[in-house]
């Protein structure tokens, strides 16, 4: 594949690259962001960011996972500007739940809120795992950190998913009506 690589110009393995993985690349952005707007957004600034230095990414080992991790740094870097953290403008309305409250976590649209309570590592190391299932290493290489760091990122992510989830969806009383 490099052979054909060699004899493709930069822009021609810009569009390569694009083309045979914008929807992974946008799929990512839109955990992470947890809206088209915001994912587009941060994709585009990305890939506007690369551009110029499209020569260091093409000969990267894995330029999809260059850009990954450049997408994964742009959000982290994001959440750190308080201008661009989403501040609650009220708390939401009760909505009516079914008997078994947890049988409703099987539609994944009740896991968006759980997920986007979390600070952006925790986030990006549960979408690196559980969405682009990543090992470890890769993700710790991509947040620029220790493997350790990465299952205590993954752990407590899940560990504050689950306190939401119990906020949100509280154990009936077994002493109380049925």
């Amino acid at each position: 594949m490099r052979g054909v690589e060699a004899t493709m110009t930069q822009d021609e393995m810009f569009v390569s690259l694009l083309r045979d993985h914008h929807g992974s690349l946008y799929r990512t952005a839109y955990l992470l962001t947890g809206t088209h707007d915001r994912a587009q957004e941060l994709l585009q600034d990305t890939l506007v960011r690369l551009y110029p230095r499209w020569d260091r990414v093409s000969v990267a080992d894995s330029p999809v996972a260059y850009v990954r991790r450049a997408l994964i740094n742009a959000f982290v870097s994001a959440g750190r500007r308080p201008a661009t953290r989403l501040l609650p403008l009220g708390a939401q309305p009760d909505q009516a739940r079914a008997s078994d409250p947890y049988a409703a976590l099987d539609d994944r649209s009740e896991l968006w809120p759980l997920l986007l309570s979390l600070p952006e590592r925790q986030r990006a190391s549960l979408v690196l795992r559980f969405y682009c299932d990543l090992p470890d290493a890769e993700i710790a290489e991509t947040l620029g950190c220790r493997e350790v760091t990465v299952r205590s990122l993954v752990s407590r992510g899940l560990a504050a998913m689950r306190r939401h989830q119990d906020q949100l969806f509280p154990e009936p009383d077994p002493g109380g009506p049925a």
